[in-house]
């Protein structure tokens, strides 16, 4: 039997709040389990906190087994990584959890910082994801930008991200997000790959409608994986985490 698409508990709007199905938008409120463990944060600019991003040449763009799947190896180099990882912790992060599957939310458990920072997604576009759409057009619309609400994710030990699709988020004026982007700011290739503190698990999944895997990305330092979201997103899940912790940052590509 095919698996249930499961909305995302916390699914991230241009605000950070949760957009369940429309049919439980009414009903449902945020997750009596969203307890701070850091105080997080949540709020507007940078204020110069972010490290510099580089403007990257010559990306190597990889298709996954013919999907809209796609990554990119060093999209952020390993000081740009482990610089926002430290400033994330600086600022603290807030749990995320969810009512869980039979509440028709996807079982969600990691933890999570949201900021909305134009400047920020800017910087990211402009360091070269606008390169790489430059031919990708959806219904006629062309990406344009970021969605200025970033998001890092912490994925301790046992923590993990259940099977979930992303919502594409309507921003006003004919905008809406219509692609998701993860940068994984741990993995392999890090530094603590060779002191004995590799990260052990936390793989993006995705499914096809049978349940199938399609794909299975493991969270190498610097690599952005994009797809699509809304209407067509596959359905996918972040594995648990068996060893260390599992960073990472996120945003969605806007159309219009």
């Amino acid at each position: 039997m095919p698996p249930k698409r499961q909305r995302a508990a916390a699914m991230e709007t241009a605000g950070g709040d949760a957009a369940p199905p429309p049919q439980q938008q009414r009903r449902n409120k945020s997750s009596a389990a969203n307890k701070g463990k850091k105080g997080g944060a949540s709020g507007g600019g940078g204020g110069g906190r972010w490290p510099p991003v580089k403007p990257k040449k010559d990306l190597q763009v990889n298709r996954l087994k013919g999907t809209h799947l796609l990554t990119v190896p060093n999209f952020f180099t390993s000081a740009e990584a482990k610089a926002f990882v430290d400033i994330a912790e600086n600022i603290g992060f807030t749990h995320q959890g969810s009512l869980g599957p039979l509440k028709g939310e996807a079982y969600r458990d990691n933890d999570r910082i949201s900021v909305t920072d134009p400047l920020l997604a800017q910087t990211i576009w402009e360091s070269g994801i606008n390169k790489i759409f430059e031919d990708i057009s959806i219904s006629g619309k062309v990406a344009t930008s970021l969605n200025p609400n970033i998001r890092f994710y912490r994925y301790t030990e046992g923590q993990r991200f259940g099977r979930h699709i992303d919502e594409s988020v309507d921003l006003g004026d004919g905008s809406r997000t219509l692609y998701t982007l993860l940068i994984y700011l741990s993995g392999k290739g890090s530094a603590k790959e060779s002191s004995g503190q590799a990260l052990v698990g936390g793989e993006t999944v995705f499914y096809d409608h049978r349940g199938g895997v399609v794909a299975e990305v493991a969270p190498v330092q610097g690599l952005a994986l994009l797809h699509l979201h809304g209407a067509k997103c596959m359905l996918h899940e972040a594995r648990v985490v068996k060893k260390n912790i599992k960073y990472v940052l996120r945003s969605d590509v806007v159309f219009a």
